[in-house]
């Protein structure tokens, strides 16, 4: 038996109606409730799922449609029910507010009376009306994220067009991420800032992305979602295309990752050419593709999100240390190694990237020896004949390092610092100083950048955080992996390109919101200190298209 009964003029989010029908349905007079909006969609919804009574007919899109499914007779049932609705969307009108009160507004004048500022419109109401609401906020000089699905892909076209030609930005429809400015938009993650901008068709990869970069000790400048189709042929990438633009005008933003699913093909191209034009390291990951090629210039290629997370987490940290360190374009590359593997695999990491052969004949320790770039093992027998090794003592790397100050043309110095039982008491001290009389020998003209990795742990006696430090307030370059120590030499050496002049978007610079639709997501960006209004949006004209066409003629 289905008893029923209508809500008039009392417009929610379908998202509040759905978590409400759940909460309602565990009444143990009831076998389950559904609660919608009377829209022409949702009324064919419930005669689909047997939920249609015929009371429903008058109900308009401003309505709220109860029904409830039950073995009981009593009528007073339905009366209980409405009580308890009466309830829960008072208890939705109180939320979140706190100690201070959400600004509410229940038209757009008046939400951007509230508000002046707001450069974004969070759009979360009905899909058919969705695409309307956006047009306005185009037109209002506002971004619009689009949490609403079933909007039209011609809608979909016209808002990203007109977005691009104002230097706006859609993200969505069905865009269920984003977190711009430090402003959680959505489904969002508390990470912290840093230098790292993400972009992505696809909410979850952002979220995934954002927690395994926050855990390999980077911070994000950016996420902004793009919506699931926009990398489709119908599409053609405008979003992403919008979205590369602004983070490359982001001084923020040093390196980008951009996650999707397989693009149409012509799109791909398209966004691979962009990307490549930004100037800045670009991590992409089609999902559910293998890279045929791993890096090509700027852009490196991912297999997985874990992958891509440590890609962009590296080259994060590059581009900070880098930043430290004196660019020395056509310089050579100097590697003295007190540990022959850490040579090894480091002479094969920049031959890979020089294009050059490594030394396969190892005479006096040498694993790379070409085009005047070499890498030295000083723990070979050369050097260790009546000498102790140099993780023990030293000297004979000293003297290399010294001779240095003659070698001009060596503009970096990579280096390893090994701790452990056995090994030197303090080696960054000793190598900090011997550095320090390089760089002075050397001067001004023929600077000197160094770069080390500390092989070790924390419960070492030498103290891996005390060797950091140390190296560091010398100046020199602290890398936490060899391949990342060998990006930065060969990122250092690179010719530099001029920047390209960019304006930086100021939706970039802060964020302000009118939020139309869900309530909850209102209530997160006050928690975040966020500007916000909620703006209560209901259907014009009750949802009556040709009178609500009327009124706008009138206006």
């Amino acid at each position: 038996m289905i008893h029923a009964f209508i809500k008039k003029g009392s417009f929610q989010d379908s998202v509040s109606l759905m978590l409400i029908s759940r909460k309602l349905s565990d009444s143990p007079k009831v076998d389950e409730i559904s609660v919608m909006m009377g829209t022409p969609a949702n009324k064919s919804l419930l005669e689909v799922t047997g939920f249609w009574h015929p009371e429903f007919s008058d109900a308009t899109p401003n309505d709220i449609c109860v029904a409830i499914k039950t073995d009981s007779a009593d009528d007073a049932i339905a009366e209980e029910i409405g009580a308890a609705l009466d309830t829960a969307l008072k208890a939705i009108a109180l939320g979140g507010q706190g100690g201070k009160k959400l600004l509410k507004a229940r038209s757009w004048r008046t939400a951007r009376q509230k508000l002046p500022d707001a450069n974004l419109v969070l759009i979360s109401i009905a899909g058919e009306y969705a695409a309307e609401l956006a047009d306005r906020a185009l037109d209002d000089g506002c971004n619009v994220m689009m949490f609403s699905d079933n909007v039209s892909i011609e809608h979909e076209v016209a808002l990203k067009t007109k977005a691009s030609e104002k230097g706006l930005i859609v993200m969505g429809p069905d865009c269920g991420t984003a977190c711009i400015a430090g402003a959680p938009l959505a489904f969002a993650n508390v990470a912290p800032g840093g230098a790292i901008g993400i972009i992505g068709a696809s909410g979850t990869g952002i979220q995934e992305l954002i927690s395994q970069i926050t855990l390999a000790g980077q911070g994000i400048s950016h996420a902004i979602g793009l919506g699931g189709r926009d990398l489709t042929a119908e599409i053609g990438g405008i979003s992403a295309i919008s979205a590369l633009r602004m983070l490359a005008a982001d001084p923020q933003s040093l390196v980008l990752a951009f996650v999707s699913k397989p693009p149409a093909p012509a799109v791909r191209k398209t966004v691979i050419e962009e990307m490549k034009a930004l100037g800045k390291p670009v991590v992409a990951l089609f999902l559910g593709t293998k890279a045929e090629v791993r890096q090509d210039g700027n852009l490196y290629f991912a297999d997985s999100l874990d992958e891509a997370a440590r890609l962009a987490a590296m080259l994060g940290n590059v581009q900070q240390q880098g930043a430290q360190q004196p660019a020395v374009p056509g310089g050579k590359i100097a590697g003295l190694y007190a540990g022959g593997t850490l040579a090894a695999e480091c002479a094969m990491l920049l031959a890979e990237k020089l294009r050059l052969p490594i030394d396969s004949e190892h005479t006096r320790g040498s694993m790379l020896a070409a085009d005047g770039h070499r890498i030295i093992d000083m723990g070979d027998d050369f050097y260790t004949q009546g000498r102790p090794h140099p993780m023990i003592d030293p000297a004979a790397r000293n003297h290399e390092i010294a001779r240095l100050a003659q070698q001009p043309e060596v503009g970096v110095l990579l280096l390893d610092v090994v701790i452990g039982f056995g090994a030197q008491e303090d080696p960054a001290t000793l190598l900090a100083a011997e550095v320090a009389k390089v760089r002075e020998k050397r001067g001004h003209t023929h600077p000197l950048a160094v770069i080390a990795t500390v092989t070790g742990t924390e419960r070492d006696p030498q103290q891996r955080s005390r060797q950091i430090t140390t190296l560091q307030d010398a100046g020199i370059a602290v890398m936490p992996s060899l391949p990342a120590a060998a990006v930065l030499a060969h990122q250092l050496i690179s010719p530099v390109l001029p920047p390209v002049e960019r304006v930086r978007p100021a939706l970039l610079s802060g964020v302000s919101v009118i939020n139309a639709g869900l309530h909850s997501f209102a209530s997160d960006l006050q928690t975040s200190e966020i500007p916000v209004v909620h703006y209560q949006w209901a259907p014009v004209a009750g949802g009556n298209h040709r009178l609500a066409n009327i009124l706008k003629k009138l206006k």
